[in-house]
């Protein structure tokens, strides 16, 4: 019995121990386990989001509640590789807004508990609480686009809430958050063009877990986040937007090429994109 319900856990307690940066709490990070059928993948959205089949064993699995690594003492919360290597002036500043970001947390996300397993709910304030604290972060942590990564998850998990608990205001939520995500993806790419902030930093850009999509990925998305939330009520601002858009699409795809090159779902969904976007614009123009 003891070992079949071992069998039928979904995470457990790794055995490293992380010491927070901030207020020296030790903790254990929560992982995921593989394996032993616990993730049945389905369907690719065009945000890039895999989506997984409930299994009859262990139910539904949502490996982004565990991308997170948050203290829960402190509630700073970086993605992993990250945590512990935080600069002392960003330490000065993520101790100084302490109160503040437990608070500003709960007023989302109420009656969560980072020393429990995590659900939906906890997954999306941990991933709220990392866009919070890259914001202390200096540019070479290519903190912009990793903030834009951790709220587009952030709204992933809202979204599978609101499917869950339709009428409490999660599909608002996901919406904001991916709005964010939106501004966040564009403003990185504008920064790292500029000089201002390098992405090298980051190594897998998602924005799932389950495939790395590079830099032509965030490329797309900066471009998809713009045509579906973008300056919706904006339209003197949303069709230049949607013009550059465009012409990113053309210019990383090749859209109505063939190329061996680059993914085969990510070109199809560019096609997609930019057939939408035109089709857009066209009606603007007439």
């Amino acid at each position: 019995m003891i070992n079949d319900e071992r069998e039928a856990k979904i995470s457990f307690q790794s055995k490293e121990e992380y010491t927070c940066p901030l207020c020296a709490n030790v903790f254990h990070r929560e992982e995921l386990h593989f394996g032993s059928g616990r993730l049945i993948a389905g369907s690719l959205t065009d945000e890039l989001h895999r989506l997984y089949e409930p299994s009859v064993k262990y139910g539904e699995v949502y490996p982004l509640l565990y991308q997170a690594t948050v203290c829960p003492a402190c509630w700073f919360a970086l993605m992993d590789k990250d945590f512990e290597e935080i600069p002392p002036g960003a330490i000065n500043m993520a101790v100084k807004d302490r109160k503040k970001r437990i608070a500003d947390t709960r007023l989302i996300f109420p009656d969560i508990d980072f020393g429990e397993p995590r659900d939906l709910v906890s997954g999306a304030a941990s991933l709220y609480l990392v866009m919070r604290c890259y914001t202390y972060l200096p540019g070479e942590f290519s903190p912009t686009i990793k903030q834009g990564i951790a709220s587009l998850r952030a709204g992933w998990l809202l979204q599978e809430l609101d499917r869950k608990f339709p009428g409490e205001h999660y599909d608002w939520l996901s919406t904001l958050f991916k709005r964010k995500a939106q501004y966040l993806y564009n403003e990185a790419i504008r920064r790292e063009q500029s000089g201002q902030e390098s992405l090298s930093a980051l190594k897998l850009f998602g924005p799932d877990t389950d495939k790395n999509y590079g830099y032509e990925g965030t490329l797309y998305l900066s471009a998809l986040l713009r045509y579906k939330y973008g300056f919706l009520d904006k339209p003197e601002l949303r069709t230049p937007a949607l013009e550059e858009a465009k012409r990113t699409i053309s210019r990383i795809f090749g859209v109505g090429k063939s190329s061996k090159a680059k993914p085969g779902p990510l070109l199809e969904f560019a096609r997609t994109l930019y057939e939408n976007i035109s089709k857009e614009l066209n009606e603007v123009d007439v």
